[in-house]
């Protein structure tokens, strides 16, 4: 697969949908890689990952709890594409952008990702439990390690009880990155 495709890409229904493909950003060099569910409506407007209300939390937690900025880390989500009233992407859907986001994993090699929620946990660790009995568990995945924790719009939501959770797991996170 060449990325440089990627943002006339037709493979699923969702791009019957979208205003654009939210390809991802940041560096491909990082050593963290932070993927998410899917691009919502601020995403697809502006064309980057987490440019909303989930991404202001979630970079203010990453900076606060790792030292990073957003610029440090390199951004995508499982699909590209914004389903529907931000719905959940269907397995047909993460099926048709899985070789975009192996692609991506190949290409910026992380030395650390970070999965946020349900859907970016099962897509990159294989997690058959939901995110409240994952997070925070380290997963190998060849030269790479990785967790998975909460999404930033699920901390919206549920409140500062899951912010703290969030808190902790990046806590977790930290050390894998100070790891040689």
């Amino acid at each position: 697969m060449d990325l440089a495709d990627l943002p006339t890409c037709t493979r699923c229904t969702l791009s019957l949908t979208r205003q654009r493909v939210v390809v991802g950003s940041g560096l491909e060099s990082a050593i963290l890689m932070i993927v998410g569910e899917a691009p919502g409506k601020s995403e697809d407007e502006g064309g980057a990952p987490f440019i909303g209300r989930s991404g202001r939390l979630l970079f203010q937690l990453v900076h606060e709890e790792l030292g990073l900025e957003r610029g440090q880390c390199f951004v995508t989500n499982v699909v590209k594409c914004r389903p529907p009233a931000n719905r959940t992407p269907r397995p047909v859907e993460i099926a048709s952008c899985r070789p975009w986001l192996d692609e991506q994993l190949a290409r910026c090699s992380p030395r650390v990702i970070l999965a946020l929620g349900n859907t970016a946990a099962k897509s990159v660790f294989g997690f058959d439990a939901g995110i409240g009995l994952t997070h925070g568990r380290v997963v190998a995945m060849g030269t790479c390690r990785g967790m998975a924790t909460y999404h930033p719009a699920a901390a919206l939501r549920g409140g500062p009880s899951v912010v703290d959770v969030m808190r902790s797991d990046l806590r977790v996170l930290k050390e894998l990155l100070s790891e040689k």
